[in-house]
């Protein structure tokens, strides 16, 4: 009996460890980035069991430092998410890191912390949006990260990822549908693991995320936004800059906390001397000349409470946003402020014709191409700048290779053009057909500058309150594959019809291609014939 118990006790010792052995966790999602600051970051990553959750790091492949963190479930399976906070950091420093949970191991990987405000470091950003996956390009996130921003990175600016870039926004629809599990792992985050390893990831909600408990499980955003809708919507200062994250889906859009929370953040902004620019990103576009269906009312009311900022403190913004698989990049009126369609980096393009579309003032180029988009922020705080260009990978038809195809710089201190002079017609007689409105040539004090816009406005009152013409053009709109600007100089303007035996006030203003506006010219004036 004693020889029997004994076998039985070796037999299942030896089978218990080989399905212990056989149940060894995997890592299933490898490391990613979140939730960066000058002194601390968060780690996350995915295995197949296990609850050990520990990152071993230190400011040499050698490591020498140990965090421990947390898991939980994610799919009510063995499979956990894995979350990790290192504190203690020192700020825009490189360090190196690995993560370990049992035997599963990851490789060493490496990040950089971000600046202060008040060290005046200057950084690159990416933003890029609705890399869902197409059927008919079942891959083509994969490249536009491997084949695209990798090469790209590695050409412009060097070899390590973490110096070259601090963050990735995306403005949502980061899968097909978020309700999916296998997506997140397959569609999203696999192919893009050697950038999130090394770059913190700050995606928003887009309606194919379908508010969906994975989206929060797998991210780990800051909690400052409103208690009842914790990383709904929140911010990020890195540098000069202020990032916002706001939520544009159905059901939320209309919640007037959001709002209420953005005022607020707004208001600090303005108060905050170290912020120089305000990025803000939600998915839906408030016009699209791709896509007119996926035009939402609401984001209007976020463009314009940025404008009405941008103008109070002279502080630059500009909204990322995507929905539309195309690019587009425009700017308001009266305000400096950019509004930019980052997609598509692997949802089906909307191609030209495909979809009703419309040609609006405030547009000066789209494509309908996949690609990303870079914003190179500098801080230095004689004259704060920062440039977008946007990098195509074209469509089906014409294929780019890492192709910058536009590109625009904004600075945060005004640098206005000359006054314009407007060419008088004083005591000339216009008949009601209408008139040609002319001014001379465009002239900047800052150097590089050239003639990008003008704003001509024709009324009945000297205080331009009753106009009968407010006429703004920009020197470049790509519109359908074709600039319908082309050979305008932008110095003279045709009137419409005018009223007979009238007395009309006239004037202009141009603006350079950095969105800086010149003061009107003096006004002038002219009367029409009483026929």
């Amino acid at each position: 009996m004693k020889t029997k118990g004994l076998t039985l006790f070796v037999f299942l010792a030896v089978h218990l460890g080989i399905q212990a052995q056989g149940k060894q966790p995997e890592i299933l999602i490898q490391p990613y980035l979140q939730d960066a600051t000058p002194n601390s970051i968060k780690v996350l990553w995915e295995t197949s069991s296990g609850e050990e959750s520990i990152v071993e790091w230190g400011t040499s492949p050698k490591l020498g430092k140990r965090s421990k963190g947390i898991s939980f479930d994610v799919n009510f399976s063995e499979s956990r998410i894995h979350e990790v906070k290192i504190e203690g950091l020192k700020r825009f420093t490189t360090y190196y890191y690995r993560v370990r949970t049992g035997k599963a191991v990851s490789d060493i990987h490496q990040f950089k912390t971000p600046p202060f405000g008040s060290d005046d470091r200057s950084f690159n950003m990416l933003a890029m949006s609705d890399m869902q996956i197409d059927g008919q390009h079942p891959d083509k996130f994969r490249e536009i990260v491997n084949e695209g921003i990798l090469p790209y990175l590695k050409k412009e600016y060097g070899d390590k990822v973490p110096d070259n870039l601090a963050l990735v926004m995306v403005p949502g629809d980061l899968v097909s549908d978020g309700a999916k599990y296998d997506q997140w792992k397959n569609h999203f985050f696999n192919p893009a693991e050697k950038l999130f390893a090394e770059v913190p990831v700050y995606p928003v909600l887009g309606n194919h995320e379908r508010n969906s408990t994975f989206y929060f499980k797998y991210f780990s955003l800051p909690q400052n936004g409103t208690p009842a809708y914790a990383e709904h919507w929140w911010y990020k200062d890195y540098g000069n800059t202020r990032i916002i994250g706001l939520n544009s889906n159905d059901g939320y859009r209309d919640i007037d906390s959001q709002y209420t929370w953005l005022k607020q953040v707004l208001d600090d902004a303005e108060k905050n001397e170290d912020i120089d620019f305000v990025f803000a990103q939600l998915h839906h576009p408030h016009k699209s000349e791709l896509w007119i269906p996926g035009e939402e009312e609401s984001t209007g009311k976020v463009v314009k409470m940025l404008e009405e900022f941008t103008t109070k403190t002279g502080k630059p913004s500009l909204h990322f946003f995507g929905h539309t698989h195309g690019y587009s990049r425009g700017q308001s009126k009266d305000h400096k402020h950019l509004w930019v369609n980052v997609a598509s980096a692997g949802g089906a393009i909307d191609n030209w014709g495909e979809f009703e579309g419309r040609d609006y003032d405030e547009f000066t180029v789209t494509q309908d191409e996949y690609g990303f988009v870079m914003a190179e922020v500098d801080a230095s705080p004689d004259q704060p700048k920062f440039t977008l260009k946007r990098i195509s990978r074209g469509n089906a038809k014409v294929f780019r290779d890492n192709e910058k195809t536009d590109e625009i710089t904004i600075y945060a201190k005004s640098r206005k053009p000359d006054r314009p002079v407007a060419m008088s017609m004083e005591g000339e007689s216009v008949p009601v057909t209408g008139t040609m409105l002319k001014a001379r040539e465009f002239s900047s004090p800052h150097e590089g500058a050239y003639h990008a816009a003008s704003n001509w406005q024709v009324s009945t009152d000297k205080q331009f309150s009753k106009l009968v013409l407010d006429s703004w053009k920009q020197s470049e709109n790509w519109y359908y594959l074709e600039n319908r600007q082309k050979d305008d100089d932008l110095t003279d303007e045709p009137t419409r019809r005018l009223s007979p035996n009238t007395t009309y006030y006239w004037r202009v203003r141009y603006r350079d291609q950095n969105l800086n506006w010149s003061d009107w010219s003096e006004p002038q004036t002219f009367k029409t014939a009483s026929k």
